[in-house]
């Protein structure tokens, strides 16, 4: 390409650059691309290249115990993992299955800590309540402790046995609840967790909005008779939905791939007879995992990965 552009100037009888032109040229508009070049090269070496083999893995039988190296080599299948994953009874069975409940639960999740965020927000914000970074401070230390600690100690607070809140409710009277046995109820308990642990970071964001929305709207339909109720629905909620409703897409996109509560709350469990190697409340992250490190089943593994990717995407 210089050397084309070079010829032109030649032709056009014109003096093309010199050395010390070019580097000048270089530093002056190349400099960007000098900076950007080895954030690029990392990524591509750390985010494309295990992106690339880990769709390749899909096409081949790597897996336990046959095809495993370095004992034997792996084989190319094409598209028969696939196949397979839609095909077999049990995995189809446990795909169709995880897949329902990692949909429900990335809504469940999002939509409950997003509105719970919100009621918080309006709450504080309202007129009339007195010491509002008190109440703030209050409602963001779920948030501000180390959700790895937290997830643990809710695992103990919920636990069927010695668990402080079956203790309570028995103490008054009411008897235990299965919150990790029942697959109904650990649902329910992963729901709740994570809606303690994720409306805070809304009700964070959603009062800097409401804090910035202005005060004569507010003034203007008080004058024209609107209740705080109306005022509610026709100013703040527009207002706020407007601002944040990126995040909604981006709380699913997170919550659908929320390993983490999820396999620290209840590991996947309650068993799922009918399942394989997943449990009632497994998400499709957490099946990978145990496809891939409990169980080496790196093919089935990947295509599920492949699935999730363009679910997300």
């Amino acid at each position: 390409k210089d050397a084309y552009r070079v010829g032109m100037l030649r032709d056009e009888g014109k003096k093309p650059n010199n050395i010390r032109d070019s580097l000048h040229v270089l530093y002056d508009r190349g400099f960007p691309y000098l900076l950007l070049t080895p954030a690029a090269i990392f990524t591509l070496f750390l985010t494309v290249l295990p992106l690339i083999f880990g769709i390749m893995i899909a096409f081949t039988n790597y897996s336990s115990p046959n095809h495993l190296p370095p004992r034997s080599l792996v084989d190319w299948v094409g598209f028969e993992n696939f196949i397979n994953l839609f095909k077999l009874p049990s995995l189809s069975r446990t795909f169709f299955g995880v897949a329902l409940w990692t949909v429900t639960w990335a809504v469940l999740a999002t939509v409950t800590t997003f509105f719970v965020g919100l009621f918080f927000a309006v709450l504080i914000n309202s007129n009339g309540i007195v010491l509002k970074k008190f109440w703030r401070t209050i409602y963001i230390l779920p948030w501000a402790v180390p959700g790895f600690i937290s997830i643990l100690i809710m695992r103990n607070m919920f636990n069927g046995q010695f668990g402080p809140i079956n203790k309570y409710l028995q103490a008054i009277g009411i008897n235990p609840i299965p919150w990790f046995a029942d697959p109904t109820w650990a649902k329910i308990t992963c729901i709740l967790v994570n809606l303690w642990f994720g409306f805070p970071y809304y009700m964070a964001l959603m009062s800097g909005v409401i804090t910035g929305i202005s005060k004569d709207l507010y003034e203007a339909a008080s004058i024209e008779g609107a209740s705080a109720r109306q005022q509610f629905w026709k100013i703040t909620l527009p207002m706020v939905l407007f601002a944040t409703a990126p995040l909604l897409i981006m709380g699913f996109a997170y919550n659908f791939n929320n390993f983490t509560l999820i396999y620290l709350l209840t590991s996947g469990n309650p068993t799922n007879a009918t399942y394989n190697f997943a449990g009632h409340t497994d998400i499709l992250l957490s099946w990978l995992y145990k496809l891939t490190l409990e169980q080496n089943q790196f093919h089935m593994a990947s295509v599920v990965s492949i699935l999730i990717f363009i679910v997300i995407a």
